[in-house]
């Protein structure tokens, strides 16, 4: 019965499609609001040290004189044997062409953006990628209204579905390991995604949809190159949709048959086509803590089927941006985040990214220092201690506190003194990559 009331939509769909529908794509950036820690007080911002230009400190005679290159490696942990694991298989698969390695940027704001991500993946493709691996896991948060999108895929829809972020207290439905939904109950609803990035071939010969109906079952309908498709195969018990098209697909989009009853979240989806070689993926959230993950009850279910060999940490800002930091809970929420992450793949490995300085505004348009950012730096070390990872110190390596002035006279970050512009991204890509070639160099 369910087949042929979706067959039905889709006849009507053909028919209206030219003549009715126009698709709209929303790229404007949500904003991050700020949530307030709710642990124990160790450390709190009483300086109110004020930063003007006047604290800028360069020299034209040296090239970046703010940037600590001496600093731009990673700094191992303790009983590192997963990290060395790891980057033997990774020079294995640069070598022999054989097999794949998945590496997963988890983190908020600066991760959803997508330009911090892509220059990295830009890089390992340019160097290592030939020809480029699967594209990974996406997310189409542009399918969601003020919500932004990596530019390296497009995402349009027919009309704006609803948004579940982790950073809200109270979920419509469960969040998995995106951290973020969007959900319908439109006849008319469908999420079109276009490849964006012309340089690499990003083609899948399978998709997996990550989602869930809520009320009368659905069957969420795949169209490519004109042709309609139903699932080939479903785990409804794990929220998964699988389609095997039988050429190499680019663009592609999803149609959701729903009725005013009925309810399809989607989670993400996963592009694979099996080539051998260097896959990065990104899962961001703006406004997103460590406990923000925590939260999400499928989480672990979802890091099983994206299974990373390693997972770059970019969590951080926001749970030292408030006016206390606790580093014991922020160290104890992590370490239960990588539990989670090694019960789906023991063997992944981590590097902690140190926070970005960062400032905040006070009266009259000033803005006063983030004390936090030396703090959560030393966390990072400890963490990598604990859980045998590795470090990329990011603070000291863009300079240290107060650093963000700098950056943000070079025009390198915004005017919220915490985000930076697309240059400022793409040259902690350039940085990231780097610290990377720098272990690749050692062995």
């Amino acid at each position: 019965m369910e087949r042929i009331r979706t067959l039905i939509y889709i006849l009507l769909l053909i028919g209206l499609h030219f003549s009715v529908f126009g698709q709209v794509d929303i790229t404007a950036e949500d904003s991050i609001p700020e949530i307030p820690l709710t642990t124990d007080t160790l450390l709190s911002d009483t300086s109110n040290h004020i930063i003007t230009d006047t604290d800028i400190v360069a020299s034209d005679s040296i090239e970046d004189p703010y940037i600590r290159y001496d600093l731009n490696h990673l700094v191992w942990g303790r009983d590192s044997m997963r990290l060395v694991n790891f980057f033997n298989r990774l020079e294995e698969v640069i070598e022999t062409k054989q097999g794949n390695i998945h590496i997963v940027h988890l983190g908020a704001s600066h991760v959803q953006a997508g330009t911090f991500t892509h220059r990295f993946r830009s890089h390992m493709l340019d160097e290592y990628g030939e020809p480029p691996a699967e594209r990974g896991f996406i997310f189409p948060y542009s399918a969601a209204e003020k919500c932004n999108n990596p530019y390296d895929y497009r995402v349009s829809k027919q009309t704006p579905f609803n948004l579940i972020r982790n950073v809200y207290q109270n979920y419509t439905f469960p969040l998995g390991g995106s951290g973020i939904s969007v959900w319908c109950s439109d006849t008319l609803n469908s999420i079109t995604v276009k490849m964006n990035a012309p340089e690499y071939d990003f083609y899948a010969d399978t998709i997996i949809l990550i989602g869930a109906a809520h009320g009368w079952p659905i069957d969420p309908i795949l169209k490519y190159d004109t042709i309609y498709h139903f699932p080939d195969s479903e785990d409804l018990a794990h929220d998964r949709y699988f389609y095997y098209p039988k050429q190499q697909v680019r663009d592609f989009t999803f149609y959701f048959p729903c009725s005013d009853r009925d309810t399809f979240q989607v989670e993400g989806i996963l592009l694979r086509n099996g080539r051998s070689g260097i896959t990065v993926s990104s899962i961001g959230v703006n406004g997103a803590q460590v406990t923000s993950y925590l939260r999400c009850k499928n989480f672990v279910r979802d890091m099983e089927l994206i299974k990373p060999d390693l997972v770059i940490f970019g969590i951080g800002v926001n749970d030292a941006y408030g006016s206390t930091f606790d580093s014991l809970a922020f160290k104890k929420n992590y370490l239960q985040l990588v539990s989670r992450i090694r019960e789906a793949n023991p063997d992944c490995a981590f590097i902690f990214m140190s926070n970005n300085d960062t400032w905040k505004k006070g009266r009259k348009g000033r803005y006063y220092v983030n004390p936090t950012g030396p703090a959560v730096s030393d966390v990072m070390y400890r963490l990598a201690d604990l859980t045998g990872s590795a470090v990329w110190d990011q603070f000291h390596i863009m300079g240290g506190l107060r650093s963000m002035s700098t950056w943000r006279k070079k025009g390198l970050a915004q005017k919220d003194h915490v985000h930076f512009t697309a240059s400022g991204y793409q040259l902690l890509g350039d940085l990231l990559f780097d610290a990377f070639m720098n272990e690749l160099k050692k062995r």
